[in-house]
């Protein structure tokens, strides 16, 4: 009896020290050597590139809407994710006419991304398109010239991953981050 309890003890102690120890630092070291940025939270001075930030204003490029962002500026955490609104909602109908409509007050034309949410409801990426149909709002409100910020919006194109895999984006953290150099 002991002895089987003396075997259980230390096979019970090894997984915890492979399985709660070993393996979480193996995990932890390899993502470090390999993706440090990402590990790390992807974080800069201005936020996280791998979650949306809430743009207010003519001045900024503006990502994909969600209505309750996990970065809130007093520092209180939300909750965010998809509405799971389907397409004869009339609750969705009416937040994307009102997106619609605050855009096109702005001088936006706007786009099918610029007015719903993504999946996750936190989708730092816009469309390169998205990003063009903003450029005379922004334009106007910097006094940045409509090419200059059209180069810009192309120097901060990220082509498909691998070349083939998924469309072109533009990360609207370092977008504005961008901008913020050039004023």
């Amino acid at each position: 009896m002991i002895s089987q309890l003396r075997s259980a003890i230390l096979l019970a102690v090894g997984a915890i020290l492979l399985f709660g120890l070993a393996y979480p630092l193996a995990g932890t070291g390899v993502s470090q050597l390999l993706f440090p940025h990402q590990a790390n939270g992807s974080l800069t001075p201005r936020g996280s590139t791998l979650v949306g930030q809430p743009w207010t204003g003519p001045q900024w490029f503006h990502g994909r809407p969600d209505p309750d962002n996990p970065l809130r500026l007093d520092g209180a955490p939300g909750a965010s994710g998809g509405t799971n609104l389907g397409p004869r909602s009339q609750q969705l109908v009416a937040a994307v006419r009102a997106g619609a409509a605050k855009l096109r007050g702005m001088g936006v034309q706007p786009t099918a991304d610029l007015v719903t949410t993504s999946g996750s409801g936190i989708d730092p990426d816009i469309t390169p398109q998205d990003a063009l149909a903003q450029v005379a709002m922004v334009s106007r409100s910097t006094g940045i010239s409509e090419s200059r910020l059209r180069r810009l919006i192309r120097t901060m194109t990220v082509g498909p991953e691998l070349g083939f895999l998924g469309p072109s984006y533009v990360d609207v953290l370092q977008l504005n981050s961008a901008l913020a150099r050039i004023r």
